[in-house]
């Protein structure tokens, strides 16, 4: 008898991308073969994000694309937009189960193992009784580099413009020890940089006698040869700790990204973020005094209520002064059960629009100002996979994308990189020292007798 089919699409964050590999797990140990979401598949599951009103459209719309390929797919909706939307989605014909945050990982339990299409199911518990972590880890298609390890989940802040409290509930990790073990596979598959994800990873141990400086001074024992990266924190978890650390360790990347989302202290507030911008720029300060050459990005909301035209002003004059490397500039989008969504001064969107164009294009400035400051050094890139022009490209540890010509044996390879000029917003280097003459040697014409 054939192997059933399964094929999976996901939306949103690196850590959604994460946990539909511990599902697709799931679906390989129960005896499925995986196929490409374009393809045919008797089994269809949908990973979806809930962050903007374009995500919850975008998860209709896959659903419907995934129907019109394989009409008799029994289809699994998981993800944050199942648990804020189970109705509307079960409501899509050809959907069978739609499973909540705390019921996702138990997904072999409610899969009907005839593929009856009887459905649609719905399990979707109460998100404040979620308890379960769900480890996850997992690298970009095709990338045997860099891995993903989920290290925390949930958030246990109120701010007034973000649904995922009420997706993912509260903030839980699992303990110093149990990650270890995960981060030890990971390097067992041979990947040479582990990011560490989640929710809000500064929060990690949140309830415990644990703490994200721990994890990192722990992770530091580790067998191997990799770096580690913190895919995101905030800028009241940024302890002056973690920043010594990074000055210190070669192997913490000196890189952050740390989310602002407004250089106004009045929309900070609208928002009842955890700073004000003088906070915010003193961490940055104090992160730079200590690593001067440290890649900093930073998350920015326009649009949201409150942020009047002067209050935009104020924020970009405010980013504008700020040493960063590059911006994520995300539009505010009214989110059902969010308080933003019955705030006064509602922004207009063509406003939203303008102002998302201008960070946008201040964030290209800054990125190649950056890229500017580190021309002549010579830094370690973790290089990748070759792309179809004969190159082969990576990051440096302050996130700069360098490209080496190609060489056999260069993949997954950290070694010192010149860099030397911007080409298309990437920085083109030269391989140096015994680096560069083993892409030479292997690269030597064969002569014939």
């Amino acid at each position: 008898m054939d192997m059933k089919r399964v094929s999976f699409h996901t939306m949103g964050c690196k850590l959604n991308y994460t946990e539909t590999v511990t599902l697709r797990q799931q679906f390989t140990d129960a005896g499925y073969n995986v196929v490409d979401f374009r393809d045919e598949s008797d089994v269809v599951l949908i990973n979806t994000c809930s962050v903007t009103s374009k995500a919850d459209a975008e998860a209709r719309k896959h659903v419907r694309q995934a129907l019109r390929r394989s009409p008799h797919a029994y289809v699994v909706v998981v993800g944050c937009s199942a648990q804020l939307r189970a109705e509307e989605l079960a409501s899509i014909e050809g959907v069978d189960l739609v499973l909540g945050t705390r019921e996702k990982f138990r997904l072999m339990e409610y899969i009907d193992a005839d593929l009856r299409k009887n459905g649609p199911h719905i399990h979707v518990g109460e998100v404040d009784d979620v308890e379960e972590f769900g480890p996850a880890a997992a690298a970009d298609p095709g990338d045997r580099t860099r891995s993903f390890l989920k290290v925390q989940d949930g958030c246990d802040y109120s701010c007034s413009f973000c649904t995922i409290p009420m997706a993912r509930g509260g903030s839980r990790s699992e303990s110093i020890e149990r990650t270890l073990e995960h981060a030890r596979g990971i390097l067992a598959q041979g990947f040479r940089e582990i990011v560490l994800s989640g929710v809000n990873v500064g929060d990690y141990g949140s309830g415990t006698d644990e703490s994200l400086y721990d994890l990192l001074i722990a992770m530091h024992e580790l067998d191997g040869d990799f770096r580690m990266r913190i895919s995101s924190i905030e800028p009241n978890l940024l302890t002056d700790d973690i920043i010594r650390l990074t000055a210190e360790s070669d192997r913490m990347c000196n890189h952050f990204h740390i989310p602002l989302q407004s250089g106004s202290d009045g929309v900070l507030r609208v928002m009842r973020r955890r700073y004000n911008t003088r906070r915010f720029r003193e961490r940055i300060d104090t992160l730079l005094d200590a690593v001067p050459d440290c890649g900093i990005g930073i998350d920015v909301i326009v649009g949201s209520p409150g942020e009047t035209e002067e209050r935009f002003e104020e924020a970009y004059r405010f980013l504008v002064d700020i040493p960063f490397e590059y911006l994520h500039v995300f539009t505010y989008s009214e989110r059902p059960g969010t308080d933003a969504l019955d705030l006064p001064e509602q922004v207009a969107p063509e406003d939203r629009t303008r102002r998302g164009r201008m960070l946008r294009t201040l964030s290209q400035k800054k990125r190649r100002a950056f890229y500017q400051s580190q021309l002549g050094r010579t830094l370690d890139v973790l290089l990748e996979k070759p792309d179809d022009d004969g190159m082969i490209s990576g990051f440096t540890g302050n996130y700069v994308r360098v490209a080496v010509p190609y060489a056999p044996g260069l993949d997954n390879q950290l070694l010192p990189v010149r860099l030397d000029r911007i080409e298309k917003g990437v920085v083109q280097g030269t391989l140096v020292g015994e680096a560069a003459e083993r892409a030479a040697y292997v690269t030597l014409p064969v002569v014939g007798r």
